[in-house]
This record gives C-alpha cells, sequence and structure tokens, in this order.
C-alpha cells in the first residue's frame, strides 16, 4: 500500500518537494519514510522509522541537495517493519548509483530471488530489494533492464528511481498499484502515487502512468516506453476506491470522492431501512455515507469523532486502554445518537473486531438501533498483491455468513453492497480492476493463492 514519489525538477529544491508530495501520501504508509536526492553528480539519502514530520528537518533536508528526489513512505507486507526494511534502497550498478522505491507486492519473489547471483548479499527482507538487485545483475541500458525486469516480475509495483542525473518511473503490466504524472507550474516533473499529491506541490495533473509502462525523465525530456506484454489484462485494485486512496484523487477522470458517493447512493437502493439518521465511520466511509443520506432521503450527521493523532505508534496502550480499542480512536457524539435509529455506513468489514466495537460504542451513546450498512460487498479472499487483508482464518466473510455477522457485530441489520453496484460506482469494467480480494480471482495468482 506504500506511498511514492518522485521529482525531476531543474533549479529548484526536489527534496524538498518530495517530502510535501509525501506528506499528502502520509495515509499510504506510516511505518516508515525516506528521501533520496541527487545533483547531477551523486546520490544522498535519509530514512528513519515513523512519520514524516518526526524524521525530516530543515537541516536533514538542506543536507539532500539536487533537482532530481524520489521519496518513499511505508506500510509492509512483505518484508518486516523495520529500518533495513525502509526505502527508498540504494544500490551499485555498472551504469553508476541509483536509488529505488516499490509500492506493491511480489507474487513470484522466491523465483526471483533464483535468478541472483549466488554471492549476492541482500541486506533487507523484502521484495522491494529482491526487483532492485534484478536491475543491478541485468545487461543493457537501464530502460532495457526495466524493460525486462517487467517480464519476469509478477504481482504489484509501482516503482519510482532515480539516478545520479535522471528520474525513472514504471508500473507492472497489470497496473494494480497506481501512479500518476504531473507537470510543475515552473518547469520540470513530478510522479506521485496518487494525483492528490500532485496539488499539494503545485503540479498540473497529466495523466496516469500506463500498466507496463517506463518513463524516463531527464535534461532531454520525458522519454516513454511500453514494456508490457500484449494481451495483458488490467487491474486496478478495487480496494483504492473503497479503503486506500484519498477521496481527492482520481484515477481515469473520475475522482475517488464522487465513486465512494455513488456506492452510498446505490448502497441505500439495495439496503434501505426506516431509521431517523445516517451516519459515516470516519474517514473514508463519509462519501459514502453522505450518498446513502441523498438517496434515503435521512439526515446525515456526524455520530463518530475521530483522534487524527492516533495512529500507528511506538507506545502501546496497556491492557486495560487495549481493551476499550475504538475508544482511543471515536469518541461518540451522544447528543446526535441519543434514543435514535441510526444507519452507520462503513467502507468494509475484514476480521470483523473493530465493527462489533463500533457498534457497542453507538449503544452506550444512547442509539436505539443500529443498522450497519457496508459499501463494498464481503471481504472473502486474502489479498497476494500489497495488502494486508489476513488470511481466510481471519477474514470473518469467509466464515460466516451475513446474518451470522449481524448476529456477531450485534447490529440490528446490515447491509452489503452487491459487487455489480460496486463496479458501476467506479465508471470502470470489471475486467478492469483487480477484485480478487471479494471474488478469488485474481490478476497475477501465486501457487498458494488456489488452496
Amino acid at each position: 500500500m506504500c506511498g511514492v514519489t518522485g521529482v525531476f525538477a531543474p533549479g529548484r529544491d526536489a527534496a524538498r518537494l518530495a517530502f510535501f508530495a509525501l506528506y499528502a501520501l502520509q495515509h499510504r504508509g506510516q511505518e516508515s519514510a525516506g528521501i533520496a536526492a541527487a545533483d547531477g553528480t551523486a546520490l544522498r539519502s535519509h530514512k528513519a522509522m515513523g512519520l514524516l514530520g518526526a524524521i525530516f528537518d530543515e537541516v536533514i533536508l538542506a543536507d539532500l541537495s539536487g533537482h532530481i528526489a524520489i521519496g518513499h513512505t511505508r506500510y509492509s507486507t512483505s518484508g518486516s517493519s523495520i529500518v533495513v526494511n525502509a526505502q527508498p534502497l540504494l544500490e551499485r550498478s555498472d551504469l553508476g548509483d541509483f536509488a529505488f522505491a516499490h509500492n506493491g507486492n511480489l507474487t513470484n519473489t522466491e523465483e526471483l530471488r533464483e535468478r541472483l547471483s549466488p554471492s549476492t548479499v541482500l541486506e533487507a527482507s523484502s521484495d522491494s530489494e529482491v526487483l532492485a538487485k534484478l536491475l543491478v545483475e541485468d545487461s543493457g541500458s537501464l530502460i532495457d533492464r526495466i524493460a525486462h525486469l517487467l517480464t519476469v516480475a509478477r504481482g504489484a509495483y509501482s516503482v519510482v528511481l532515480c539516478t545520479s542525473n535522471a528520474l525513472y518511473a514504471f508500473r507492472d503490466p497489470w497496473g494494480v498499484r497506481p501512479l500518476a504524472l504531473g507537470e510543475l507550474e515552473d518547469g520540470g516533473w513530478i510522479v506521485a502515487s496518487e494525483s492528490c499529491a500532485l496539488g499539494t506541490v503545485g503540479a498540473r495533473f497529466v495523466r496516469e502512468i500506463e500498466p507496463g509502462e517506463i518513463l524516463r525523465i531527464g535534461a532531454e525530456g520525458i522519454e516513454s516506453r511500453q514494456a508490457a506484454l500484449s494481451g495483458h489484462e488490467h487491474a486496478l485494485c478495487m480496494f483504492e476506491y473503497i479503503y486506500f486512496a484519498r477521496p481527492d484523487s482520481e484515477f481515469d477522470g473520475r475522482s475517488v470522492y464522487m465513486a465512494r458517493y455513488a456506492m452510498g447512493r446505490a448502497l441505500a437502493k439495495e439496503h434501505p431501512v426506516e431509521a431517523d439518521v445516517v451516519i459515516a465511520v470516519p474517514d473514508s466511509a463519509v462519501p459514502a455515507g453522505i450518498g446513502y443520506a441523498a438517496e434515503s432521503g435521512l439526515p446525515y450527521i456526524e455520530g463518530l469523532i475521530k483522534n487524527r493523532y492516533i495512529g500507528r505508534t511506538f507506545i502501546s496502550p496497556d491492557q486495560q486502554m487495549r481493551s476499550r480499542g475504538v475508544q482511543l480512536k471515536f469518541n461518540p457524539l451522544i447528543e446526535n445518537l441519543r434514543g435514535q435509529r441510526v444507519i452507520v455506513v462503513d467502507d468494509s468489514i475484514v476480521r470483523g473486531t473493530t465493527t462489533p466495537r463500533i457498534v457497542s460504542l453507538l449503544r452506550d451513546a444512547g442509539a436505539r438501533e443500529v443498522h450497519l450498512r457496508i459499501s463494498s460487498p464481503p471481504i472473502r479472499h486474502p489479498c497476494y498483491l500489497g495488502v494486508d487483508m489476513a488470511t481466510y482464518d481471519e477474514l470473518i466473510a469467509a466464515n460466516l455468513n451475513a446474518e451470522e455477522i449481524r448476529r456477531h457485530t450485534g447490529a440490528d441489520s446490515l447491509g452489503y453492497l452487491s459487487l455489480e453496484a460496486l463496479i458501476e460506482a467506479t465508471g470502470r469494467k470489471r475486467e478492469e480492476m483487480c477484485l480478487g480480494c471479494l471474488t478469488g480471482a485474481y490478476p497475477s495468482v501465486p501457487v498458494h493463492a488456489v488452496s
């Protein structure tokens, strides 16, 4: 799920631009972050565990001088959450040094490891380093090496890479993870995981980088090469629309906000219920909640206030606080809930551990009825392409039907959005999406995924 960005900005402080672009992508990863910068002759980098604001300051950014930079904010799926796995990775090759940052997850990492020289030393435990080492050990130009990588690496990977004098960006042939291209106001270019990061640094959205496309940006301008094999299906992750992406990002010209709003309207049509008010679980479900209210004619109100300063932290709550769980993150607005029949819209139910606590929190605040409405279909399958989605044993919808889940959560009723309505809300074709966690059909199936 990580966030990546790359900047080529002659005459400007690229690392600073990358820093603010990463701030817009902080929601995609909070475990570690890093920036590598180049000035035409040398590469320098800084990375550490934690959030951006705790890692970088003026002194560190000043040391990352240069007009080229790449950045990464990490959410781990392959490789443990330790500093050696933080990115960007720095590599040395016969073509010179380069920095490498990856968003996604491979499905054939072991097969790719076997392609490496027996003398290759892997310092990290992530699949990202395997990708980088394959580029180091290949032959030909860097674009040729990347093109070859696209033919052997299976899974999800949106990558930014910089040498001392150029910026590269490429996307896997399925396009599972997003990657956008923007043009800076006073010349130069930026790529980022989501379009919302472009506006943060004053860039104009140009287009999405195509699945299987390689971009090289240097002093000569932009060079594009389509390296994907013909016949590859495109498969943007549906969870970008459901949960991951910021609502002010867009894919294929449709904003994530409007897609989620349409999901909420469709949910109200498919699962109406007599109630007094509609609320949403902040933040990702808010557009769907507003859409549900608009379609149902019921008032949309705030019922839960999210503490946005509680996220991943090195300070663990004690057992008594852990048992209160949701109260650490949400506070109910009792005056809005007391005596009300409440429809609560959420984006998904994964393990089924948080939802019962939310229902209990609303009842304790005085809600007379609690009706759960979920703006996605049941999640019945794990993800092998970069999302920590849990195993079959952990996924509640893989083991219980809707009525059993309703009883587990303690809700008065439960309704899931249909798959057909979800796809229609995105404005995309079914064959253009990865729906693996919903249907079990993956664009790139690892051996262990079929059991």
